[in-house]
Parts: C-alpha cells; structure tokens; sequence
C-alpha cells in the first residue's frame, strides 16, 4: 500500500497517529525488539479506533511486516515511510519526517522502558528528539534544502540499524 493510503485509513479511523508516525512506531519496536508482533502494534496504534475493516487491517499489517522482514534480513533495504516526494512538497515531506520520528520514539519507549542506554543510543534518541523539531514553517524549496533532507533520512535509516543491532545481538 502506498503512503496516501495508509495515512488515508489512518485518518477513516481516526487513529491518533499519521501514516509516518505508525511506521516511525513500527520501526522502533522492532530496532529495540525485532518478536514485537503486528498485533501489539495495531492495538498501540488503534487503540481508541473503531475495529477494522478486513481490507484495511491486512495493509495495516502488510506494512508491519514487511518492515519487520526488512530489518530482520537485508540492512540496505530498510526505508523511512514518508510522502512521496513525486507528490508532495518538501515542506509536507519534512513534516512526515518529524512524524516518523515521533512515532521512533513512541515505538522505542514502548518497547523498552530501560533507562541506562548505552553512549550511542542515547546520542542518537537525542539526535531523533532534535529532528521531531524542526522548523517547517520556512521557505524549503531548495536544493540545499532537499540535500539536507535526504542526509537526514540517510541518517535514520543507519540509526535504525544501529540501534537494531545493539537491541537484537
């Protein structure tokens, strides 16, 4: 399922999370604890919703899953869900990248209420904290902008990883 669609039933459900925090959420359950299951998730996620259509519930988990299978198997593959950058503008994609870091950060509390983090892993939660801040109310039409933009995903990304495989040794 694409971006849209996912954010689309998201919202039919008045779920409380945006298509990029759910896959924000998604991704740091399972850096901080790859058995973490799709229902766990859709009960964090759906909480206060209506129950599912069928349709919806299975790209729901479709989604899960296959971040689940991309951090379990190949590192390179792993991507942030974010809006399409063909469809939205930098502004509303930057926007998404907050999202999806708030959702980490929901994802990684829920997973793992430990509080003694090593050195890097509290650098980098401090470092997705700082992102969740950014500023989209500028003028972001540039290239220097859309170049800081994919040095920040890149970044998540190798975070992601790193900080599946200090939890997941």
């Amino acid at each position: 399922m694409s971006y849209t669609t996912i954010d689309t039933v998201l919202a039919q459900y008045d779920a409380e999370l945006s298509a990029a925090e759910a896959h924000g959420m998604a991704s740091g359950l399972l850096a901080v604890n790859a058995n973490f299951s799709s229902e766990q998730w859709l009960n964090e996620l759906l909480r206060h919703t209506p129950p599912l259509a069928n349709e919806h519930k299975a790209g729901l988990i479709g989604l899960f899953d296959d971040t689940q299978d991309v951090l379990i198997n190949d590192e390179f593959e792993f991507e942030l869900f974010l809006p399409d950058d063909d469809e939205e503008t930098l502004v509303e994609r930057v926007d998404g990248l907050r999202q999806w870091c708030k959702g980490f950060l929901l994802g990684v509390g829920f997973a793992n209420t430990a509080t003694n983090f090593s050195v890097q892993t509290q650098e980098i939660l401090k470092d997705v904290a700082e992102i969740t801040k950014l500023d989209t109310d500028i003028e972001l039409e540039d290239d220097d902008a859309e170049n800081d933009f994919m040095e920040l995903t890149e970044y998540l990304r190798a975070a992601v990883l790193a900080l599946r495989d200090e939890f997941n040794k």
